[in-house]
């Protein structure tokens, strides 16, 4: 079948079949469809959409493009976590080990961050001598074992959908639903888990920037989870500011593992409390959200999530003592505060804004080569719908360079919007779609 023929097909609105789909990644990722035709392809997406079952067959025709990863040698229920991205979004570091320590095993296949911060395997490399590069057999291994390992994810995981995704990033056509979901399941779907567990982020510092929008991308994605013959369930929640209080790699380490003793902020701790509900329930541990919780709040209280923390981290090389004693991560040689330029109430905080400051310190990656800088960050001191006084701090920059510290406290500070008038807070979690 012609490319040229499937371009013009989708242009007047009609469906793709399943044998042109898979025919068209297939050839793409084989290099002989060239760019142009494929960028044609997807701008046409964009205009004409794809139905449920085109977007499943796309889904599972990028899956099946490289590895697919078999589990069957780890016992229990294996549950699978993603995130759609956010500023302080620390999520896997308190959710895995909760969920080891209540028996619910996480195999998990985690990349590196580009953009505002790191992503989770850049955040764990805090730990000295951590490794993310585990061969198959020590992964399995672990999780049999410790309940949980994290690893880097490989080449040969759904290879189509990066070379897709690179083209839909410079040809405009990222942000169409179905092209969307296809992405981010299809990796999911690779890495073998037994149900996916997803967070949908919606607001300022998200993709998503409507809840409408982040609605219709996470009910595209449980559909075709569970149409791909896997328990699906998502979370919406908020992104209209930082998650937590701490921003930068070592800093957000530190806060999940405050998080682990019990005394972790309330926001960050709502959101890990409902997607680990969903984990219990996926994996048959929990009767409902009251037992669930019940349950994960023992494991904090008892110490076992936090030693779970500590017994992966050893397994994986690192030095696991900043566990049990966090005056150990590395610590930046500048600390300085952001003051108020004005009294009245936190009306909003631009969380994209906040990351640009994080990536201005030297916390994120501007290009995949990029080394980052562990130590740097921004700890919030004031939130939304906080009260607050004129010269009083909104946050603490932690750097190592002046110039930047200089920078990044000019983007904090306009980050902020201060009203007159008191607001309340808009909740954490806004909505389930199971």
């Amino acid at each position: 079948m012609r490319m040229y023929d499937l371009i013009v097909k989708k242009k007047h609105g009609e469906a793709l079949t399943t044998e042109e789909i898979r025919s068209m990644v297939k050839g793409f990722t084989d290099g002989e469809i060239p760019d142009y035709q494929m960028a044609a392809m997807m701008m046409a997406v964009c205009f004409r959409g794809m139905n449920e079952a085109e977007t499943l067959d796309l889904t599972l025709a990028m899956r099946d493009s490289g590895e697919v990863i078999d589990l069957a040698a780890i016992k229990g229920v294996k549950v699978d976590k993603h995130s759609t991205g956010g500023v302080g979004d620390k999520t896997s570091l308190a959710l895995a080990p909760i969920m080891a320590a209540l028996g619910v095993p996480v195999a998990k296949m985690s990349g590196r961050g580009l953009g505002h911060t790191g992503g989770t395997i850049d955040k764990l490399e805090s730990f000295p001598g951590f490794t993310a590069e585990l061969a198959k057999d020590a992964f399995v291994c672990n999780v049999n074992e410790i309940g949980m390992a994290i690893a880097a994810q490989t080449a040969d995981l759904a290879p189509a959908d990066k070379k897709l995704y690179a083209l839909r990033d410079v040809t405009g056509t990222v942000d169409e639903i179905s092209l969307i979901a296809s992405s981010i399941m299809s990796k999911k779907l690779a890495c073998g888990a037994d149900a996916i567990v997803l967070d949908v982020k919606t607001g300022n510092g998200a993709f998503m920037k409507s809840v409408e929008d982040a609605r219709k991308l996470a009910r595209t994605m449980v559909s075709i989870g569970q149409l791909a013959g896997k328990h699906t369930a998502a979370v919406i929640t908020d992104m209209d500011q930082p998650l937590g209080y701490a921003v930068g790699n070592s800093l957000e380490v530190i806060e999940a593992i405050e998080t682990l003793t019990g005394n972790g902020p309330k926001d960050f701790k709502e959101v890990v409390f409902a997607l680990g509900t969903l984990m219990l329930q996926a994996a048959g541990k929990a009767r409902d959200e009251a037992d669930a919780r019940a349950q994960m709040e023992r494991v904090i209280a008892d110490g076992s999530a936090q030693k779970k923390l500590a017994a992966f981290v050893a397994a994986q090389g690192g030095d696991f003592a900043p566990v049990f004693n966090t005056d150990l991560f590395p610590k930046a040689g500048i600390k300085r505060n952001v003051p108020a330029r004005q009294s009245g109430y936190v009306h909003r905080i631009l969380a994209e804004q906040i990351g640009s400051a994080c990536m201005a310190l030297g916390g994120g990656r501007e290009t995949k080569v990029s080394e980052i800088d562990l130590a740097v960050g921004i700890i919030l001191q004031k939130k939304n719908a906080d009260e607050v006084r004129r010269g009083e701090t909104l946050a603490v920059i932690y750097g190592n360079d002046e110039e930047k510290v200089e920078a990044a406290s000019k983007i904090v500070q306009a980050a902020y919007e201060i009203g007159q008038q008191p607001i309340k807070q808009r909740p954490v979690v806004i909505e389930y779609i199971n």
